[in-house]
């Protein structure tokens, strides 16, 4: 018996001892790694995607050529199974004027049609024709410049109105004669491009037609919207800029659509009435040449797609949705070649599904069901009649690629390793290239066939879990208290001990429809960072999220701040159950909505939270825009208490914590307005609170800036969680 027992503690002192050898030949992350980008970081580093496809049979991608040191990447494409790489585009031989290069345009089409943008002047060059010229010769900027599908013709905006540029006649036309500074044409009112068209589109509002014979293009009137001004501190005098931002009640830009003959210039308008007080937006041609476009009211609870008659402007109307609460832009509305019909994802049924209709309007076909959704459109083989897509089935903090018949037959899920994922599919559908990642795995690039055969893989980021001190990563729910599970990922320090007191930080947006849960790796390594300093990191998401469909982010409706505040105090509950969380340290960070989450935290959430860091946020729904709020909350007029109750504002005076609120002071998304208010009304309570301000900064803080603001969140988590300075050199 006492000889069992001695060998009983040896053998326990071994794995002791091998456990602690092996705990401690593993780095520590430093400050520098994980915030400033050092290269030994490799799992931080960008890495090599494909670029697309060439073809069925081939891919494209970067590539350096290695026995030629410091060469620029090149791109190649690549046999999908032979994985001989061979250089897609040659651009030996080819000569432009001194300035110039082939390989940095402004914009290209099909590798064949480049367009530079030097010095406010628009110049065209054609591969085929080798035919270089310059199209515009005045001094005004030429801005959101496009190739038209053929290639043979230029449109651009120039001072709010609508050029186009025949190239083989070597002729300027002026769509449009009346802009101004307040009327543009082809020009994305501010609101539109932020809430509406999304910045990806640079404030671009016109669409070339497949043919190459028409433009329709949104033409906006600016003089009804309030100015909002943005203060510039630069130089002795300082700047003022001025900004027509509608805030939540304000009147819209007035709004119409255009169609443009680029033979004639002859402009045709759609039949809407320009001073309604409704929303114009996705212009989109068929493949036919016919124009479709979708309309929605002030209210955001109704919306309908027209084909509109380019002859004479006369619009029919093709489908109608409306929805108690609010419904949302179909911005990846597909239409089917020979007017075949379109297929729709609408969450009209409480989860976001796939529709298949006629031109009519009348449904063909529902092609997904149940109570999981579908997230997005990712290709559509119409040779084969097949829709892949992107969703959730099981998880739905995970996204995988899935296909389905037009005729709703053969449904399949064509990814399957957990976590989440980004696709690209041949254009014959035969393959198709799978970016993921999971909480554990690094991102990877794999090829696969179409039935799931994996060819290979393509790239991956190193996994650092067993050259440095990583956190230990688990993906949970937390019970609401009244029937919803909350997904949940916190990063337990590596040597987590139930006996030890640790501090904790939840990082949150908290936007409608917006999770911060996903089983993903995440980019940065600052969770890791502070697991491995004795700080817990977790991320929580409210019923509002989207993961539990329609059904639960409608339950925002008219109430953005009550179910946030809600969830996030049950999960600060849940955690105070736990013997190892010092329910003295509980943060919260976040940024823009996740600014707004904080401050509430902070304030009517204060008997739970006590530390956080507040950045760029709403502090109230009446100062932020009105396209974005009033899908939510209504006007203010319509939902008096609900923007009281949402509002940072009333809860100011149980503000009791620690909190840091930083903001760009040029911001034109979310006003620095904002910030300045709520640290008046703190003031005025003698609250204490530390303030960052970014000069010159927009929505978000850029390098170098950015640099400052970093080392500014970590020093504020060390000094109130962990009781110490922090030390850029040696932490």
């Amino acid at each position: 018996m006492n000889l069992l027992r001695l060998l009983i503690l040896i053998a326990v002192g071994v794995l002791i001892i091998n456990f602690t050898d092996s705990f401690a030949q593993k780095k520590k992350l430093t400050y520098k790694q994980v915030f400033e980008g050092s290269r030994d970081m490799r799992a931080m580093m960008m890495m090599s995607r494909p670029q697309g496809w060439a073809d069925e049979e081939n891919y494209l991608e970067m590539k350096t050529d290695p026995s030629k040191q410091g060469s620029r990447p090149i791109l190649m494409k690549t046999n999908v199974i032979t994985g001989v790489s061979e250089q897609y585009i040659d651009n030996s031989g080819i000569e432009l004027p001194e300035g110039f290069s082939i390989e940095r345009p402004s914009s290209s089409l099909e590798n064949n049609y480049y367009l530079f943008y030097q010095k406010n002047n628009l110049y065209y060059f054609s591969r085929s024709d080798n035919l270089f010229l310059q199209i515009t010769k005045d001094a005004a900027e030429e801005k959101v410049y496009k190739l038209s599908p053929d290639g043979k013709k230029v449109a651009y905006v120039k001072n709010n109105n609508l050029f186009v540029y025949n190239v083989e006649k070597e002729i300027e036309m002026q769509l449009t004669n009346d802009g101004t500074d307040l009327i543009y044409n082809g020009w994305a009112s501010w609101v539109y491009m932020e809430e509406i068209l999304g910045r990806a589109t640079q404030y671009s509002a016109y669409w070339w037609s497949p043919k190459s014979d028409m433009i329709t293009f949104l033409r906006f009137d600016d003089s009804p919207v309030p100015e909002f001004y943005i203060t510039k501190a630069d130089g002795q005098h300082g700047e003022l800029e001025k900004q027509r931002y509608p805030k939540a009640g304000d009147p819209n830009p007035f709004v119409k659509l255009g169609i443009a003959n680029v033979d004639n210039g002859k402009v045709v308008w759609a039949d809407f009435d320009e001073k309604a007080d409704h929303y114009i937006a996705w212009p989109e041609w068929t493949k036919e040449n016919q124009l479709t476009v979708q309309w929605m009211n002030r209210g955001q609870n109704n919306i309908i797609i027209y084909t509109i008659d380019t002859n004479s402007g006369h619009k029919k109307e093709i489908y109608n949705e409306k929805q108690s609460e609010w419904v949302e832009w179909f911005e990846d509305l597909y239409y089917i070649k020979s007017n075949k019909g379109f297929i729709l994802r609408t969450n009209a049924d409480g989860f976001s599904h796939l529709y298949f209709y006629d031109m009519n309007g009348k449904l063909k076909k529902r092609l997904t069901d149940g109570r999981w959704e579908v997230t997005g459109i990712n290709y559509v083989d119409e040779k084969n009649e097949k829709i892949f897509f992107m969703g959730w089935k099981s998880n739905s903090t995970e996204r995988h690629l899935f296909s389905v018949k037009l005729d709703g037959n053969e449904f399949k899920q064509l990814t399957s390793t957990p976590g989440t994922h980004s696709c690209s599919v041949s254009p014959g559908g035969k393959y198709f290239i799978d970016t993921y990642s999971n909480i554990t795995t690094p991102s990877r690039t794999e090829l696969y066939s179409i039935d799931g055969k994996l060819i290979r893989t393509l790239s991956e980021r190193p996994n650092q879990a067993d050259e440095f001190e990583l956190a230990r990563v688990e993906m949970f729910t937390i019970p609401s208290g009244d029937g919803y599970e909350l997904p949940a990922v916190w990063y337990l320090p590596a040597d987590f001990d139930q006996n030890k007191k640790y501090a904790v930080i939840f990082n949150e947006y908290g936007g409608p429809n917006a999770p911060s849960v996903r089983n993903s790796y995440p980019f940065g390594m600052s969770s890791h960072y502070y697991a491995q300093n004795g700080i817990i990191s977790i991320s929580v998401d409210h019923r509002g999220t989207g993961h539990f469909g329609k059904k639960g982010v409608a339950l925002m409706h008219r109430n953005l701040g009550k179910w946030e505040m809600n969830d996030y105090i049950a999960a600060v509950k849940w955690l105070k159950t736990k013997s190892f969380i010092d329910t003295t340290k509980i943060g919260i960070t976040g940024g823009s909505y996740g600014g707004y989450v904080t401050a509430l935290a902070l304030t009517q959430g204060a008997d739970y939270f006590t530390h956080g860091i507040a950045e760029f946020g709403v502090m109230d729904w009446a100062l932020y825009d009105n396209v974005y709020t009033e899908r939510y909350m209504d006007t203010p007029s319509e939902n008096p208490e609900g923007y009281k109750n949402g509002s940072v504002f009333t809860y100011v005076d149980k503000y009791k914590g620690k909190m840091l609120v930083t903001h760009g002071t040029i911001d034109d998304n979310v006003h620095m307005q904002n910030s300045i208010q709520l640290i008046f009304e703190l003031q005025k309570l003698n609250k204490d609170f530390d303030m960052q301000l970014y000069p010159n900064q927009r929505h978000g803080i850029g390098f170098p800036l950015s640099q400052h603001a970093t080392k500014e969140r970590v020093k504020f988590w060390f000094k109130h969680l962990l009781g110490r300075e922090l030390d850029v050199n040696k932490d």
